[in-house]
């Protein structure tokens, strides 16, 4: 094997220092369990997603890259939720609690009508077809 491949397969796994045109999402941060009502609440005219990422774990850094990467929709399609789980762990509990999800991470869950409807974790989370399920 070549160097040149040698070098071009590590940076696809670890990526490259050179600045890439990186697509910024309509990111909301969860820090408030108060929020889970008002999520509740717009699910009812327009879908809510939240994604849960473990801000050490890097499974949920690469799946959060990819998800990021793909992600099709603007704020007016959908409201983008981002849960740190470390520092707001126990949001992420009532969320389990709440609309009867096991937790674990990374995951996306996608509220309608007051209900998830759908919850993915890992490397699923990438491969769900979200504009069927909106």
């Amino acid at each position: 094997m070549k160097k040149t491949n040698v070098m071009g397969f590590l940076k696809n796994i670890f990526g490259s220092s050179e600045p890439k045109d990186e697509k910024v999402l309509p990111w909301i941060f969860l820090d408030d369990i108060q929020q889970l009502d008002f999520i509740e609440e717009k699910s009812k005219t327009k879908p809510q997603l939240i994604f849960k990422h473990s801000t050490r774990c890097g499974i949920s850094r690469m799946v959060m890259r990819q998800f990021e990467a793909q992600y099709p929709f603007s704020s007016d399609d959908v409201d983008l939720y981002y849960l740190d789980l470390l520092t707001y762990r126990d949001i992420s509990n009532t969320i389990a609690q709440r609309f009867g999800v096991f937790h674990e991470s990374p995951q996306l869950l996608v509220v309608k009508n007051g209900v998830v409807v759908t919850a993915s974790s890992h490397g699923a989370i990438n491969d769900l077809e979200l504009s069927t399920l909106l």
